[in-house]
């Protein structure tokens, strides 16, 4: 079998990037280790920059996200139970949307279903062969069989840990990271999230997030030991724990129920560069991973693969390499800019054992130049919203 691009990943950066290809007229097959059914349960990112907004309507695939998607103008910031709002809307006039990542993917998953483009799902021992000579292809095992998958370009968005990466020489590849030393504990509830917009709450006892999906299911986070296990935690401790790093009316007023959901997502900020190994491309949390704090994970794989679908797009249709040649370069500026904002957010909200008391009065005072400095609210929010 031959094809333009083999896109690795049916996660929603892929399904995008085949969906965008598509529409210009590309041809493009999708090779996915998981199920369907499997990619679709995966609970993510809920919150979608002006960007993300963008291309879901690019792709034709926006109508349910304007139908059933919550428009936020602001966030609260609370420290110690006081809290501040950042006014999206007044300080920059841009917004974000609340819609779930795993909506997203239902959406690009239901478009292709219709347009009959292929993705292969439940694909065995996935490889990416010669990427960097004059046959790139893709073999893969299905009930069994040995396939081969010829193609011009391999684009890799499976992941952090798939194989795309991992298929990359070691000596070419250059990788930073940070890991924390917590992870976040969340838990989905079928009930009616406690605020209309997001809380990020700073507490002496740790981290407290306060989301939602829907106008009637909810999410919620704390921070935790990056060892801790989910066992450990009941529904009833975890909403005592939630209750006390919350704002005494939030606290109050927060409704609570039993888990539909409860994970532990470890947090940490990696790079890989460059994002481009002859014909084989990198995007996605194939290339690089932020903490959630500043919502920037599924954007920016949104954001990548935007670029990449451009690119391609002027290789194929215009035969200009020009796109091709720029993209590690101009995604990897974009990327070390979500990762400054992420890092940032995660020191301003989060405990660190190892910085003491010391550590703890510099994020006070972090929290109140903020809440006294226009300027500073407006670095906040057009970081949060997504820089153009």
């Amino acid at each position: 079998m031959r094809t333009q691009v083999a896109i690795i990943g049916a996660g929603p950066a892929g399904l995008m990037l085949g969906r965008l290809l598509e529409l210009a007229g590309i041809e493009a097959v999708i090779i996915e280790r998981r199920s369907a059914d499997y990619v679709l349960s995966r609970i993510r990112a809920g919150v979608l920059e002006q960007g993300s907004m963008a291309l879901m309507d690019r792709a034709g695939v926006s109508s349910r996200m304007h139908k059933q998607g919550l428009l936020h103008e602001g966030i609260e910031l609370s420290f110690d139970g006081e809290r501040h709002r950042i006014d999206f809307s007044a300080l920059i006039g841009r917004q974000v949307m609340v819609y779930g990542q795993t909506e997203m993917t239902r959406d690009l998953m239901d478009a292709r279903a219709a347009s009959g483009a292929l993705t292969i799902y439940e694909a065995d021992d996935v490889q990416l062969h010669d990427f960097d000579g004059a046959t790139p292809h893709v073999t893969y095992r299905r009930n069994g069989v040995t396939q081969r998958l010829d193609c011009a370009v391999i684009a890799g968005c499976d992941g952090y840990h798939g194989i795309s990466r991992q298929s990359v020489p070691q000596q070419a590849l250059t990788t930073f990271e940070r890991v924390y030393p917590f992870g976040w504990l969340g838990v989905l509830v079928d009930q009616p999230p406690v605020a209309h917009e997001l809380i990020y709450a700073h507490h002496e006892r740790g981290f407290a997030l306060c989301s939602m999906r829907s106008p009637s299911r909810s999410r919620y986070y704390v921070q935790v030991p990056a060892d801790e296990q989910v066992a450990a935690w009941s529904d009833q401790r975890f909403w005592d724990e939630l209750r006390l790093r919350l704002d005494p009316q939030t606290a109050a007023s927060l409704v609570t129920g039993p888990a539909i959901e409860k994970s532990i997502a470890p947090l940490r900020s990696f790079v890989a560069e460059p994002l481009r190994f002859g014909a084989l491309f990198l995007a996605g949390d194939a290339a690089h991973i932020v903490p959630p704090t500043g919502a920037k994970g599924l954007n920016l794989a949104m954001s990548d693969v935007g670029s990449l679908a451009d690119a391609l797009i002027e290789w194929f249709v215009e035969h200009s390499p020009a796109g091709i040649n720029a993209y590690s370069t101009q995604v990897l500026q974009r990327i070390w800019k979500a990762e400054r904002f992420s890092w940032w957010m995660t020191s301003l909200l989060h405990t660190f054992p190892e910085t003491g008391p010391f550590g703890r009065r510099i994020q006070r005072a972090e929290f109140d130049y903020l809440r006294g400095s226009l300027a500073a609210q407006q670095s906040l929010a057009e970081n949060y919203v997504g820089l153009e």
